[in-house]
């Protein structure tokens, strides 16, 4: 295409992109999932921050009319040797207000970060496309050498990031955070900060375009500025070794131009604890020190003890809370701290089912775990993607044990390196985020994917990273159950070799049969090792009642837990389970005009908060098991 038609369509759409502050440069390589971000700041979450919560200017793009000319050409495609580059227009402001100006900030509506769009205006209950976020926002560096960093907790599921009309970058993903530094772009006052995010479903995403949950759009997370020296904490690892009976070990990693032969302390006044050494080339110190810890200092779900640890290298001090536990397999059992557990679990979705909307707050938190804690379970499986920080964090807090999870959910495009790259990318930005939480004990790679080697082949490459960044945790997959003969039921699916535990889903009197086939059918596995069940349930609608087998009835749920948890008990090797799930929660798949109204009913909470007969039951059971471990103890 000649430069001269290209001006020509600049001079089209110069007015829009004005207007709204930015150049829009979507079009990507199709082998990359983020650019211009830097390496994650670990514990970004207790850092002094300068929050950019709350209400941002908002425009919708429902036509993707920034990203596309009206020939439906991508921009970026429109000069390619302005790839990655800031575009040739972009210092040809406008010069008064008589420039024509199709979008406004000044009198667009407002939404709230963090939060999605879809619960807070009815317009946009339904809407997957692009949206257009802006704020304002001063530099809050006191010193010319200190380092300016934006970080996003997350935001569903593309994101572009512009300031002072500038690309910064972009991130795919939609439930793991990420930052970038952005000192060179700041002015002192008055920087315009805009965020494109597009929350578009996509056949080669992480997930694909298929899913069973809503998917909320927007800034669904905090946004934050952190002021750091030019030498800071980047990131730190501390455990007990998986390896060796006691010793502390990880890693401390400093980055900056002064970061090799740097003096580097970790303290903890709980622990008695003092290290201090000097960074390598590299700016790291690798830990293996001997500790003794007594039997009240483990964390553990009957004591969810927190070690207070500062790390200081120069002008850079972080702090943070940290349980100290081991977690293995031997045979068919979870030993936490070299003792057998039994997860007394519940799945649940980040979602707050009262407010109908994406869980974001601690408070949500604290709820979610509420109802947890009041079932007297210990154990949480975060479905089907990573939660927002406040669930490990106050799962450590309260002592429950969390299976977290990538949204490798049921169909993904197996041979697409690109969406190999997607999915590797969210698992080592999990475990960045939180390796440090001893409430996290298994990394989950995928839910109900189909028994083929192109998987196999994938969930390994998976397995083999997660493995490789975090050697002292636990690794499964909600897998399918499949048939030895009618009666007699097995997992055979190949990729279980590659796993620690044995994890599977079952729907044995809901979509197979009624609740009483549950006494004719029983489990057998080939292979010694931990089982959990990591789903199974009823719908029923809160409040309506009927018998025992009146499908979308309390009581129907109610009789199929009763048949389940006797299923439970003859389980062989069973180390756990998880019925599918805590509350209702949203889904567009779940239309039945009358008990569904989507919804999807499963939870053993109403969308109310109200308990229904499934709750006391397997409340009740719960409590016999927690009983019986305390007389153990």
């Amino acid at each position: 295409m000649s430069n001269r038609y290209f001006k020509l369509l600049s001079g089209f759409i110069q007015p829009l992109f004005f207007t709204l502050g930015i150049y829009v440069g979507l079009s990507q390589s199709p082998q990359r999932h983020s650019s211009g971000g830097s390496p994650l700041l670990q514990n970004a979450y207790n850092r002094d921050s300068h929050s950019l919560d709350g209400d941002w200017k908002y425009l919708v793009d429902r036509y993707e009319t920034s990203y596309y000319s009206f020939f439906r050409v991508p921009y970026d495609s429109l000069n390619p040797e302005n790839y990655g580059r800031d575009p040739v227009w972009l210092d040809e402001t406008p010069k008064d207000k008589s420039d024509r100006l199709e979008y406004d900030w000044d009198s667009a509506a407002s939404l709230q970060v963090p939060g999605d769009w879809n619960s807070q205006e009815e317009s946009l209950y339904f809407y997957e496309g692009s949206i257009y976020y802006r704020t304002t926002f001063n530099d809050p560096r006191k010193s010319p050498d200190e380092r300016l960093l934006l970080y996003f907790g997350g935001a569903n599921y593309r994101t572009d990031v512009f300031i002072n009309g500038k690309k910064i970058g972009y991130h795919t993903g939609g439930f793991t955070p990420f930052n970038f530094f952005i000192g060179p772009a700041v002015k002192s006052r008055n920087n315009s900060l805009v965020v494109h995010v597009s929350n578009a479903r996509d056949p080669s995403g992480v997930p694909m375009d298929v899913t069973d949950w809503w998917n909320y759009g927007g800034l669904t997370r905090s946004v934050k500025l952190l002021v750091l020296p030019e030498t800071y904490v980047l990131d730190y690892h501390l455990q007990l070794d998986p390896e060796a009976t006691g010793l502390l070990s990880g890693y401390v990693q400093l980055d900056g131009s002064g970061r090799a032969d740097k003096e580097i302390n970790i303290r903890s006044n709980s622990l008695d604890l003092s290290i201090k050494e000097r960074s390598d080339d590299a700016g790291r110190i690798n830990i293996s020190r001997p500790i003794e810890l007594s039997n009240d200092q483990y964390w553990s779900p009957s004591s969810p003890v927190l070690h207070d640890f500062t790390i200081t290298s120069g002008q850079d001090t972080v702090m943070d809370s940290i349980g100290l536990r081991t977690i293995r397999v031997a045979g068919s059992e979870i030993l936490l701290n070299g003792k057998p557990v039994f997860l007394r679990g519940i799945c649940a979705h980040e979602e707050n089912p009262i407010a109908g909307r994406r869980a974001n707050s601690r408070s949500d938190a604290r709820l979610i775990m509420g109802w947890a804690e009041e079932l007297h379970a210990n154990f949480l499986r975060l479905a089907h993607y990573p939660h927002n920080e406040h669930m490990p964090r106050t799962a450590d807090s309260k002592g429950v044990l969390l299976w977290e999870e990538i949204p490798v959910y049921w169909v993904i495009d197996w041979d697409n390196p690109y969406t190999l790259a997607l999915a590797k990318h969210q698992l080592s930005q999990l475990i960045a985020r939180d390796k440090n939480r001893a409430s996290v004990i298994i990394w989950s790679l995928a839910n109900e994917t189909p028994n083929i080697p192109e998987k196999d082949h994938f969930l390994k490459a998976l397995a083999d990273l997660a493995r490789e960044q975090d050697p002292g945790r636990l690794i499964s997959a909600a897998l399918f159950k499949s048939k030895i003969n009618d009666t007699l039921l097995t997992v055979d699916d190949p990729f279980s070799k590659y796993t620690d535990i044995l994890s599977f889903n079952q729907y044995l009197g809901w979509y197979e049969g009624l609740p009483a086939k549950i006494d004719s059918v029983a489990f057998r596995f080939e292979k010694e090792m931990p089982v959990l069940v990591s789903e199974w349930g009823a719908g029923a609608l809160a409040g309506f009642r009927g018998d025992s087998l009146t499908r979308w009835s309390e009581d129907y749920q109610d009789y199929l837990y009763r048949k389940q948890l006797e299923l439970m008990d003859r389980i062989p090797q069973l180390s756990g389970f998880t019925p599918w799930i805590l509350a209702d929660f949203r889904s567009p798949r779940r239309m039945h005009p009358q008990f569904q109204q989507g919804w999807n009913r499963k939870g053993v909470i109403g969308q109310d908060g109200t308990r229904k007969l499934a709750f006391y039951r397997l409340q009740a059971y719960y409590r016999k098991l927690q009983q019986a471990a305390k007389s153990e103890n």
